[in-house]
Order: structure tokens, then C-alpha cells, then sequence
């Protein structure tokens, strides 16, 4: 019975250990994501702004210029949005398979 015991243990140890890895590569993934959008987003947000503040320069290239920022803004936006959705996919097939782990 405590030969079973370790075997199992040992069989499962290197599960456990790539697990672990998992969830350390993902809370940096989720720290990075957090850092990279608060400071890519306030850049542009703080460009968007700054267009915004001229309104008497309504000259073709500042309206494009503005155009450009906004579409570059709703272009991060949706890909925080993709990879939010991923990350919390991840998560969950992290805990189920910590679960399956878990019951065998």
C-alpha cells in the first residue's frame, strides 16, 4: 500500500510541478498585461487629449492624426479584451485540471 502511495507521488510530482510553473507564468502574464495597458493606454489617451485641447487647429492633418490615435486606441482595447478572455480560459483549465489532479 505505501509502495502504491509513492509511485502515485512520484507519477504525480512532475504534474504538480508543471502546474506550479503554469500558474507562476501566468500571474506574470497577468502582471505584465496589467503594467502594459495602464501605460500604453494613458499615453495615448493623454495624445488623444492633447488633439482634443486645439480646437482651432481643425487642419486636415491634425483631424487625421486624431482619427489615427482613436483607431489605435480601440485597437488595444480590443486586444486587452482578447487576451483578458484567454487568461481567464487558462485559469479555468489550470483549476480543472488541478481538480482532476486532485481526484485521481
Amino acid at each position: 500500500m505505501a509502495a502504491e502511495s509513492n509511485d502515485l507521488e512520484a507519477t504525480l510530482k512532475p504534474f504538480y510541478q508543471r502546474a506550479s510553473e503554469a500558474e507562476e507564468r501566468l500571474a506574470r502574464l497577468e502582471a505584465a498585461l496589467a503594467g502594459n495597458k495602464d501605460s500604453g493606454e494613458k499615453e495615448l489617451l493623454k495624445s488623444v487629449d492633447e488633439l482634443q485641447s486645439k480646437p482651432g487647429d481643425s487642419k486636415p492633418e491634425h483631424v487625421v492624426e486624431k482619427q489615427e490615435t482613436m483607431q489605435v486606441v480601440m485597437q488595444l482595447r480590443a486586444e486587452n479584451e482578447k487576451l483578458r478572455y484567454r487568461i481567464i480560459h487558462l485559469v479555468r483549465a489550470l483549476e480543472d485540471a488541478d481538480s482532476k489532479l486532485a481526484l485521481k
